[in-house]
């Protein structure tokens, strides 16, 4: 669900809808979704900015790294 958040706040124009809060509210708190949803725009904002000035990735992290452990998170 969280990554659910994260796809539809990044779509243009953002596809939350109240059926997506519903879920949301029985898994997480309010706080929590507030946490999600400012973590979601921050990396968007972030994604876009680089994308803008050509900003390159230094390699910190690769999607499904084996090494960082399953689905690239570190263990």
């Amino acid at each position: 669900m969280a990554l659910e958040l994260a796809e539809r706040v990044t779509a243009t124009p953002t596809a939350v809808n109240d059926e997506l809060f519903e879920r949301l509210r029985r898994h997480f708190t309010e706080a929590q979704i507030v946490e999600l949803a400012a973590i979601c725009a921050w990396e968007n904002y972030r994604a876009r900015f680089n994308r803008v000035l050509d900003i390159e990735p230094h390699g910190f992290y690769q999607v499904g790294d084996p090494s960082r452990g399953e689905g690239g998170h570190s263990t």
